[in-house]
């Protein structure tokens, strides 16, 4: 049953993603409480609009949340994670002596499937699974698998990041940002396998020729494991991945779905060192998302702010027969995240219209826009367009280009002109006919 919702809510992703039927957007929202990470961003999955954020553009380490971009490269390069077999390298595993990292306990000769070694990534946070799979795929050549991640990431919108490792070790080069590591995530969740890998709790691995016995890998992730300890556990939360180091503090990447909402939030730099450099036990970054995800679900809903079908304003129309009006709507609907208790009524609208519309009209013909606000915050502006055709009467429209003739400024200059050069012909007319007629009496008179 499990792995059927999360089969369901990837495909709901996916299409959320390949098919915006309708357009969406939301302000951010200011919370009652206060955050420990360094870089947050919080998600609506269904309409994919921010609702919270604080510093989301900071670059910092993501540490482990890496391997969701070590995954994602892993998956796109490997057409057949279910039949491909890896073989684990001593002189691979070398690379991570001495650093103390978390691994899935791998050990040099064991055969595993590419998706036997994704679990290993995903679940225990394996950096022991992130190297063997980066030197798979770059055939020994690590610089080419960390290539491959940057390129994609430069492919997601992500001008943020940088990649130096597959694994999320301190490198001053391997940073990445809240807004960055969402969108990176979001792709992810298109992926096969990536949701019902990330959100695993415990996998087993097989025996191997190497250690003859089975091996439970745990998840790292407190808000999905029942079972762990500080009152981090989330029973609506899934996935996705954990990172921790002490450059880079706590860093989490979860998703949580409830009462038909999904959200989707990214908690980077929670401190886990104080400034004595002794270990801080509190996880702020879960603590962050779970206080979010609570807040989201209680406070927020998802409104309609017009449709597509509803008449949004209409315009005064020229050169229409039987018809003065012409009728707009928008170009395509609009929803938006809001505080529970507020009214679509307070949403304002400004509109970029001309005064007037002449016909002809075509249906859809964009006519200007509608920009809507909320709390000073603009939320979204979408084209308005003509609900209907209407065509042009001819007789109407010469009538109008007769008029604009007869009134226009030129027109009223040359009449003028006309009129004057009339009267004074008038004039001169009438003094050279005064005139012929004086001397026609004159001339009668002297042959007298």
């Amino acid at each position: 049953m499990k792995k059927k919702l999360l089969c369901l809510f990837s495909l709901f992703l996916i299409l959320s993603v390949i098919c915006p039927f309708v357009t969406v957007s939301a302000a951010t929202y200011h919370i009652d409480f206060d955050t420990n990470s360094k870089g947050i961003v919080l998600v609506n999955l269904d309409s994919d609009t921010v609702v919270y954020e604080k510093n989301a553009d900071m670059k910092l380490e993501p540490a482990s949340c890496t391997k969701i971009m070590t995954f994602i490269v892993a998956c796109e390069q490997i057409s057949d994670l279910e039949g491909t077999k890896i073989t684990v390298k001593p002189e691979v595993l070398s690379v991570l002596e001495g650093t103390g990292s978390s691994t899935a306990g791998l050990k040099a000769g064991e055969t595993f499937t590419a998706m036997q070694l994704l679990y290993c990534l995903m679940v225990p946070s394996g950096n022991d699974a992130s190297v063997v799979l980066g030197d798979y795929v770059s055939n020994g050549d690590m610089s080419k698998f960390v290539d491959l991640m940057n390129q994609k990431a430069a492919e997601l919108g992500c001008s943020n990041t940088h990649f130096a490792n597959p694994h999320g070790l301190h490198d001053d080069n391997h940073y990445t940002t809240a807004n960055d590591l969402y969108l990176i995530t979001k792709y992810a969740m298109t992926l096969p396998y990536f949701t019902e890998v990330s959100s695993t709790v415990s996998y087993t691995l097989p025996a191997t020729s190497v250690v003859n016995h089975s091996r439970t890998l745990y998840t790292t992730n407190k808000m999905i494991s029942i079972n762990a300890e500080g009152g981090y556990y989330y029973q609506y939360a899934k996935g996705i991945k954990t990172g921790a180091h002490d450059q880079a503090g706590y860093c989490l990447v979860s998703t949580a779905v409830r009462n038909g909402y999904s959200y989707l939030c990214v908690a980077l730099g929670s401190p886990s060192v104080d400034a004595n450099g002794r270990s801080i036990a509190q996880h702020g970054e879960m603590i962050d998302s779970k206080k979010l995800y609570q807040w989201a679900f209680s406070e927020l809903e998802l409104k309609s702010i017009v449709s597509s079908t509803d008449t949004v304003t209409d315009l005064p129309l020229d050169y229409a027969w039987d018809q003065d009006t012409l009728l707009l709507t928008a170009e395509k609907s609009f929803s938006t995240i809001l505080p529970a208790d507020v009214s679509v009524n307070s949403i304002l609208v400004n509109f970029d219209l001309p005064e007037r519309v002449e016909a002809p009209v075509k249906k859809g013909d964009i006519i200007g826009t509608a920009t809507y606000t909320y709390a000073n915050q603009e939320l979204t502006t979408v084209n308005l367009v003509a609900a209907e055709s209407v065509e042009r009467s001819e007789w109407l429209h010469s009538l109008a280009v007769v008029k604009n003739i007869v009134t226009s400024v030129w027109f009223l200059v040359i009449a003028s002109i006309i009129l004057v050069l009339l009267i004074l012909y008038i004039i001169l007319a009438v003094v050279y006919n005064k005139k012929k007629k004086k001397m026609r009496k004159l001339k009668k008179y002297r042959d007298l």
